[in-house]
C-alpha cells in the first residue's frame, strides 16, 4: 500500500507504511542521469553525487556527515543511473527526523567547495578505472556503447578522466541548479511510519526551502537505426577468461512486450535451473558464469547475455549459446517453465517487499520513470497473463542475426575469430 501526496512546490512525496518493521527507509530520487549530459560534461550526474557527501554550512565536511549517520548504525548511499539519481537512508525508526533533515541538507545545501572538487575529481577516476580494469562490469559498458552511441545511452555514466579532471565548479553548480529542483524531485519513505506525521516532517525538510521547478526534465528520445547486420567490438585484455556480452534492442518501461521479454530472460539465462546454465556450463562445462537479463530504459531497452568462456573453447561456446537463442525462438517454451518463472518472480517479490528500502525503491522509481504506479499485485497480475506464444514472439523478434550485438574483451586484436560465429 501506499499514498501519493504533492507539496506546493511541486515535489512528489509517496509514503508507504510497513508497521511489522522497525526500520524506515528515506529515498530521494531525481529524474536526471547521464542521458541528460552533453558530450562535454559526460559524468557530472555521477561527479554531483559524489560531491553531495562532502559537507554543507551546518555539517562542514564529510566527517561531520559520516560521523552522524554512523553514530546512529543507519545504512546510506547514493546512486547514478543514466536516467535517475538517487540517495538514501536507511535507519531505525525513531531517527526519521535525522533521516530527512539530513539528506535534505546534503542535496540542498552542499558547499562544493573548490578544494573538495580537486579532490574528488581523483577519486572518480580512481573508481572508473576499477570498473575498466574489471571485466565483467566493463564488457556490459562496451556493449552499451557498441549499442547505443552516438546517444547519451551509449555514454559511460562516469565519463572519462579527461573530461572529470576538466571539470569545473560552475558547470557542477549550474548542472545541479538545472536539474534539482522541487518538479523533477520524488520523496519516498517506506517502514514503521504515522503517515500524518511522516508527511508534516517532509513538508518541513522539503517543502519550504526546495524551489518550486515548474518543469520537468526531458532527454532527447534515443532514435536508433534499424540494424542491418551483427556488430562487434573487441577490447584486448591479456585474460585467462574471455568476457562475452551479447545484446539486443529490447523494449522501455512502458512497452507492454518488456513484460514477454523478462520472462523469456528468466528462463533463458537467470539461475542456476536456466537453460544457459545447464546447457553452457553443467552440460558442456565452457563457462563459469552465464546469465541474461532485460533492462529496459525509457524509450527503449537491451536484452543481454554474459558470460566467462574458456579461452580455448571460445568458438564451440558461442556456437551452442547461439544454438539456445535458436532453440527457444523456433520451439518456445514450456508450460512448465513459464509456470516456474511466474512463481520465481512471485517467490522473489514476497522476499523483497519485506524490506522498507526495496519498498519505497519500488514506488518512487516508478513514479520518476513512469509517473504511474502499480502494486506488486498489480504487477504480477500483468506477469501472470504472459502467455507461451507472447514469449516465443519476443525471441522470434529479438534473436535474429542481424540484430546481434557483441562485446568481448579478452587477448585479441581484431574480431576476425568471431565474425563467422554470429549466426542464429
Amino acid at each position: 500500500m501506499y499514498k501519493k501526496y504533492t507539496l506546493k512546490n511541486n515535489v512528489r512525496v509517496i509514503l508507504s507504511p510497513l508497521h511489522e518493521t522497525q526500520t524506515v527507509t528515506v529515498l530521494v530520487l531525481f529524474g536526471v542521469g547521464s542521458r541528460y549530459e552533453q558530450p562535454r560534461i559526460n559524468g557530472i550526474s555521477h561527479f554531483i553525487e559524489h560531491m553531495m557527501f562532502k559537507g554543507t554550512k551546518k555539517r562542514p565536511t564529510a566527517l561531520a556527515i559520516s560521523k552522524e549517520l554512523d553514530g546512529v548504525g543507519a545504512q546510506y548511499n547514493a546512486y547514478t543511473s543514466k536516467e535517475v539519481t538517487g540517495y538514501w537512508i536507511k535507519t531505525s525508526k525513531d531517527k526519521i527526523d535525522l533521516a530527512l533533515d539530513l539528506v535534505s541538507d546534503m542535496l540542498y545545501n552542499s558547499k562544493f567547495e573548490s578544494q573538495e572538487v580537486a579532490r574528488e575529481k581523483k577519486v572518480i577516476c580512481e573508481e572508473m578505472h576499477m570498473y575498466r580494469d574489471n571485466p565483467i562490469m566493463y564488457v556490459d559498458t562496451l556493449l552499451e556503447k557498441l549499442m547505443f552511441e552516438p546517444s547519451p545511452l551509449g555514454w559511460d555514466i562516469g565519463g572519462d578522466d579527461k573530461i572529470i579532471l576538466s571539470m569545473s565548479r560552475k558547470a557542477l553548480v549550474d548542472f545541479r541548479n538545472s536539474h534539482y529542483h522541487g518538479k523533477n524531485l520524488v520523496v519516498g519513505v517506506a517502514g514503521n511510519i504515522n503517515e500524518k506525521e511522516c508527511l508534516s516532517k517532509i513538508q518541513h525538510a522539503f517543502g519550504d526551502s526546495w524551489e518550486r521547478g515548474t518543469k520537468a526534465n526531458v532527454c532527447a528520445p534515443y532514435r536508433g537505426k534499424a540494424q542491418a547486420k551483427p556488430r562487434m567490438t573487441v577490447y584486448y585484455k591479456d585474460t585467462e577468461q574471455i568476457q562475452v556480452a551479447l545484446g539486443f534492442h529490447g523494449y522501455s518501461y512502458t512497452d507492454p512486450k518488456s513484460y514477454a521479454a523478462s520472462m523469456l530472460s528468466l528462463i533463458l539465462g537467470q539461475g542456476m535451473s536456466s537453460r544457459l546454465f545447464i546447457a553452457i556450463r553443467e552440460r558442456r562445462g565452457l563457462c563459469y558464469s552465464i546469465r541474461s537479463s532485460h533492462q529496459s530504459f525509457l524509450d527503449t531497452g537491451i536484452f543481454s547475455i554474459q558470460a566467462g568462456l574458456d579461452k580455448a573453447r571460445i568458438s564451440e561456446a558461442i556456437a551452442a549459446i547461439m544454438k539456445e537463442l535458436y532453440r527457444i525462438k523456433t520451439s518456445g517454451v514450456t508450460a512448465a517453465e513459464l509456470k516456474r518463472a511466474k512463481d520465481h518472480i512471485k517467490g522473489m517479490m514476497a522476499i523483497s517487499f519485506e524490506d522498507s528500502e526495496n519498498v519505497v525503491s519500488w514506488y518512487v522509481t516508478q513514479e520518476v520513470l513512469t509517473k504511474k504506479l502499480y502494486t506488486p499485485e498489480e504487477k504480477f497480475a500483468t506477469i501472470k497473463a504472459v502467455t507461451k506464444e507472447q514469449v516465443q514472439n519476443i525471441a522470434r523478434a529479438l534473436f535474429q542475426t542481424k540484430r546481434i550485438n557483441m562485446a568481448v574483451i579478452g587477448p585479441y586484436k581484431d574480431d576476425k575469430d568471431f565474425r563467422s560465429l554470429l549466426k542464429i
